[in-house]
């Protein structure tokens, strides 16, 4: 897959169908709609492309209720080269994209960059200043401009009812620690990336040692407890993972009685001895175990601990990121 500025797409002459939108999480109703692209796109004889952001839009437009991320730029960008997409136009978004008309994006981007002979979109799908632009304008502008529109109904899942799916309704299950019903949706693990940065080495000292990752503030946390997953290395290896969103509560409470913040994610991959500082880790969330909660006694944690592992484990076994 290429992936190409603005500038470069409408240098390259490319003709294309093409979708828009922050694909966050590419989630089952992202790939339904990516795969009627290409079927269109094949049907036209052109590539298939698709247009994104640098960053979410809610974070310039309404950055004090800009959602969590499913994904960030670089996994995105890999999940939609996996759907088998030609190229992919990452649009910066700024205080000046944010503003412009719905009829400029079309002319700048979809069909100067991008070429654009058919539209795929969302059928509630809105862009452009004040969410102006939607299916009807796209087919307004279309036969002037060349391309035609196809709106895609919403997919719905039967999960927890028939609401479809969406990075939305995605995020509130991983806010609620239901990871297994937000894999469900995804077609894939929840995954959090991030690198292995030292702490205060206690896990070693407890015999469960762990990795501490720093992850982007910005990324979508489960809800504090502890996760069997798998964890992914960075030469391709991978492993079963009991996982730690939490507080640690049993080692830190603030004079005042309450638990310090943010939550930390850590990991202990099992059956692993070797040293991960540096190292960038994924972290694919399959199943919620137990919530987090504080023990009277260090013996006792320790035992939960490995407990924890050993559910992890088998939670982990015959199954894969």
């Amino acid at each position: 897959m290429q992936v190409l500025s603005p500038e470069a797409a409408s240098a390259s002459g490319q003709v294309s169908a093409v979708t828009i939108g922050a694909y966050d999480g590419v989630h089952l109703g992202h790939r339904r709609l990516l795969e009627i692209l290409r079927a269109e796109a094949g049907r036209l004889g052109v590539l298939s492309a698709v247009v994104t952001f640098d960053r979410h839009p809610a974070t310039v437009v309404r950055p004090e209720s800009a959602p969590a991320l499913l994904t960030d730029t670089e996994q995105k960008l890999e999940l939609l080269a996996g759907c088998g997409i030609d190229v992919t136009v990452v649009v910066p978004f700024d205080a000046h994209r944010a503003n412009e008309s719905a009829e400029d994006f079309v002319d700048e981007v979809l069909v100067g960059a991008c070429g654009a002979k058919a539209v795929v979109v969302g059928e509630d799908f809105h862009f452009g200043h004040g969410r102006k632009g939607d299916v009807p304008l796209l087919r307004e502008l279309g036969p002037a401009r060349g391309f035609e529109v196809l709106a895609v109904g919403l997919r719905a899942e039967p999960i927890q009812g028939e609401e479809p799916v969406s990075s939305t309704r995605i995020r509130r299950l991983i806010a609620a620690g239901d990871v297994a019903a937000a894999a469900a949706l995804l077609g894939r693990p929840h995954e959090l990336r991030g690198e292995v940065v030292r702490g205060d080495g206690r896990g070693a000292g407890l015999g469960v040692p762990t990795a501490n990752l720093a992850i982007r503030q910005e990324m979508a946390l489960p809800a504090l407890g502890i996760y069997g997953g798998v964890c992914r290395r960075a030469d391709g290896s991978s492993h079963a993972a009991a996982i730690s969103v939490g507080l640690r509560p049993t080692f830190y409470r603030t004079p005042d009685g309450g638990l310090p913040a943010p939550p930390l994610v850590e990991a202990h991959l099992v059956d692993f001895t070797g040293d991960l500082y540096g190292e960038r880790l994924a972290l694919g969330f399959l199943e919620r175990l137990r919530d987090e909660r504080r023990f009277d006694h260090v013996d006792d944690l320790v035992a939960q601990m490995h407990e924890d592992v050993d559910r992890a484990r088998a939670v982990a076994s015959g199954r894969t990121c």
